[in-house]
Parts: C-alpha cells; structure tokens; sequence
C-alpha cells in the first residue's frame, strides 16, 4: 500500500511539473505573437505614411492632383485612417508650383494642406 501512495504522488508531481512546462509554453507564444504584432503595426503605418510623404515639399499641380486621387483612394478603404487634404482637384492648375505640408496625428499622416508658391 505504501508504494502506491508514492507511485501517485510521483504521477501527481508529473502531471503538475507538465502543466508548468505548458503555461510556460503558453506564456512564451503569446508574448512572441504580441512582439510580432507590434512591428506588423508599426510597418503597417509607415506604409500608410509613406503614400503621402513623397508628396511633401514643393510640387508641380499634375503631382498634387495625384497626391489627391491617392488621399481619395485612401478614405475609401475603410481599414486606413482618413486623411483630409484642404484643396479640390479642380483647384489645382496643372502648371503651377505648390507646396505640400504634411500633419502627422498619433504616428499616421492625418491633414494635408497644400498652398500655390
């Protein structure tokens, strides 16, 4: 009688030593995943940023009206965040000089004002 009680103790020990390992496991995966997000998120917006920001600067009117058809592609989609821009595409003339300035809000491009030099 006395040896079963240790072989059950011993198998307790066991199952709860493998219980351990497995929350570890667990704990492990989810903090990886939680790491990969973050830089998924942060790629992700420099991504959306990136559209706009070769747009900054001074820039011919045929490159602001493009810069306007990628601002109206953009709001769009619903996953990215709306970026509103102060000027109408038939208000741009094709040969003028403008300059492009560029508001970031919370990391991502978020207002967009464009002024003819």
């Amino acid at each position: 009688m006395e040896n079963a009680s240790k072989a059950l103790i011993i198998a307790g020990a066991i199952l709860i030593s493998i219980l351990i390992i497995a929350l570890g496991v667990f704990i492990y995966n989810n903090a990886a995943n939680t790491v990969k997000s973050a830089d998924m998120t942060e790629y992700e917006m420099q991504s959306f940023n990136d559209k706009f920001q070769k747009y900054e600067g001074t820039q011919t009117g045929s490159s602001v009206k493009a810069l306007i058809d990628t601002v109206k592609a953009n709001n769009s989609n619903s996953k990215n965040p709306n970026v509103t821009i102060d000027k109408e595409k038939n208000q741009i003339v094709t040969g003028k000089s403008y300059t492009v300035t560029i508001t970031p809000e919370n990391g991502y491009v978020k207002t967009i004002t464009v002024t003819e030099n």
